[in-house]
């Protein structure tokens, strides 16, 4: 159902297009079982990552790279850094752990790079992080191990979230940079998540391997723009990624499917074309939750700790345009959004704590980074 007006007393009211239930009201301030405590400040951070001594690595989109210490508030930085593409949404991403980090100390980050030309393009890169005893460090032997292929005009629509599985995988979201059709070409990995190994090369038995070339990085296409990547306890993959104009999606992710996108949307083309609805192709996948107004999700995560019991095995997403952070429960091959919470400010990113509190990271100029913990 695509959004309605209806007058009203002489008054339009907009009325949202809904998938499933519409979305509840957001949980009032007296009633949020969080208390917020503001830990530091970083000029328009993107990504962060707990370090085993639960010192905080975070990335700022004009190429720096931070070391916080939570618990005294001291910051570092961290040179060696990769030259990035920075304007629009391009710039540093994200930032990932190698699972043997504490023997191998290999870190991996995301970025937009800067072609030949009026071109960019994201890029995959690792490194070994060696600390220095004044609480910063350098990233030595910094190598790209994964590029977009091809390099486009534009500024948007980079996706780069890295996420690695239990078995060693590395997952990267690679977003269709505004282009539309390559989200649905084998001969780009543009509009696609992707299965690597550690190195940077495609998975040996990604489902469509046989292809060779780019396509053999693909576990699934028709994807938009890929903002948030997180497995379940039972290895299941999940996926947020911004609609067009309306039409935000949470997906269900599965080996070889095809998500529709630009074919189909529950969202419609800035310039007021209609994209019919995923419904009306069921050959392709459906998200399982999708927002109109749209909740411009920036990063998931399943949470698993123990602060939020009764939070365990559900999503939770960062909203930008909406500030806020939406709780979706999962239900097997069905989800919902259960819960939201105003905080005020675009939120960039939401990570697990090591103890199981949450942290947010807010988006732009002088961000504050934020610890969720439960009300006593």
């Amino acid at each position: 159902m695509r959004p309605v007006a209806l007058a009203l007393l002489g008054l339009t009211l907009a009325l949202p297009a809904c998938h499933g239930a519409p979305a509840p009201a957001p949980v009032a301030e007296d009633a949020k079982p969080f208390v917020v405590k503001e830990i530091a400040r970083f000029d328009q951070p993107w990504a962060m990552a707990f370090l085993p001594d639960g010192r905080l690595l975070v990335t700022e989109k004009p190429g720096k790279l931070k070391l916080l210490d939570p618990n005294t508030g001291k910051s570092g930085e961290i040179t060696g850094v990769p030259q990035v593409a920075y304007g629009g949404q391009g710039g540093f991403g994200d930032i990932a752990l190698h699972p043997q980090y504490a023997q191998n100390h290999l870190v991996y980050v995301s970025y937009a790079e800067p072609g030949d030309g009026d071109v960019r393009g994201a890029a995959l890169a690792r490194a070994k992080l060696a600390l220095d005893a004044n609480g910063g460090g350098t990233l030595q032997d910094l190598q790209a191990i994964w590029r977009q292929q091809p390099k486009v005009t534009g500024e948007g629509h980079y996706g780069h979230r890295i996420l690695f599985d239990r078995d060693g995988y590395l997952w990267l979201s690679s977003s269709e940079r505004q282009k539309f059709d390559p989200a649905q070409d084998m001969k780009t990995n543009l509009g696609k998540i992707l299965r690597l190994r550690d190195d940077g090369t495609p998975a040996p038995d990604n489902p469509f391997a046989a292809q060779g070339g780019v396509a053999a990085q693909v576990w699934t296409l028709g994807h938009r723009n890929v903002l948030g990547l997180a497995f379940d306890a039972q290895g299941q993959l999940w996926e947020t990624e911004m609609g067009p104009r309306g039409g935000d999606e949470f997906n269900r992710i599965e080996r070889g499917k095809n998500y529709g996108y630009p074919i189909v949307s529950n969202g419609d083309h800035y310039d007021g074309r209609t994209i019919p609805d995923h419904d009306t192709r069921p050959e392709f996948r459906a998200p399982l939750v999708s927002w109109t107004p749209v909740i411009s999700p920036s990063s998931t995560i399943v949470y698993s700790g123990d602060k939020f019991p009764a939070w365990r095995g559900n999503a939770l997403i960062s909203g930008l345009s909406s500030q806020s952070l939406v709780r979706v429960q999962i239900d097997g091959d069905t989800a919902r959004e259960v819960e939201r919470f105003d905080m005020g400010q675009r939120i960039r990113q939401v990570v697990q704590g090591p103890d199981g509190d949450l942290w947010l990271i807010e988006d732009g100029p002088d961000a504050r980074l934020l610890r969720l913990s439960p009300k006593r």
